[in-house]
């Protein structure tokens, strides 16, 4: 089983049983929040993406996609050689080079704000670099009714209690919503124990929850 736009919404229309104005115009609304939940608490391969790009000389600062989430990593490409930068602190940042003027090859990157990220030393050259990261996908609702998405083609069972959850809670059934919830917890459970890595584990990347 997969779904359409066009079929997902329907399938939401015929489990709430309702087809009242402002609840249809939401329909895409509950779509997406489904579909955020599911990009929030899963890892999957599918939310990965690579892309390559040159920095410029001089210049401490890279801008990240327009589709990025959260790092997985970066490096700079030397030689056809990659050296992997360590994911820090901005305030370690400016502490390893407190002159923006002292450049070198890129050992170290941060986060900066939510579109930029920040290396040490500040790049002697134009490096080429190559960022691993975890991306945000088109959602089903951008495309046609006939479209259809990774999501909603390998994961159709999280995709509709995901929405159910969202449209009974707009139609103010609790009771509805909380069991459409427990079918999603298991969609989602069925979801990860398919799709993850565990082993990934200990990949050589900045662990967020130990901090460093």
């Amino acid at each position: 089983m997969s779904f359409t736009l066009a079929t997902l919404k329907t399938a939401i229309q015929d489990y709430c049983e309702s087809a009242e104005t402002t609840f249809l115009s939401n329909l895409p609304v509950f779509i997406k929040e489904a579909e955020e939940r599911i990009l929030k608490n899963i890892e999957l391969p599918f939310f990965r993406k690579n892309v390559t790009g040159s920095g410029a000389a001089s210049n401490t600062y890279l801008s990240t996609p327009t589709d990025f989430l959260s790092p997985y990593s970066l490096a700079v490409i030397t030689s056809s050689e990659y050296e992997y930068l360590l994911f820090k602190q901005v305030s370690f940042i400016r502490s390893y080079t407190p002159n923006a003027a002292t450049t070198g090859t890129p050992k170290y990157y941060a986060l900066f704000d939510d579109t930029t990220f920040i290396v040490a030393p500040t790049p002697s050259t134009a490096f080429n670099f190559e960022l691993h990261y975890k991306y945000r996908p088109d959602s089903l609702t951008a495309g046609s009714e006939s479209g259809t998405t990774w999501l909603s083609t390998n994961a159709p069972d999280a995709m509709l209690y995901g929405s159910l959850v969202e449209a009974a809670t707009f139609l103010k059934i609790p009771e509805e919503a909380a069991g459409f919830d427990q079918r999603f917890a298991q969609a989602v459970a069925a979801l990860k124990a398919l799709g993850e890595d565990y082993g990934a584990r200990d990949e050589y990347r900045y662990d967020i929850s130990k901090g460093r």
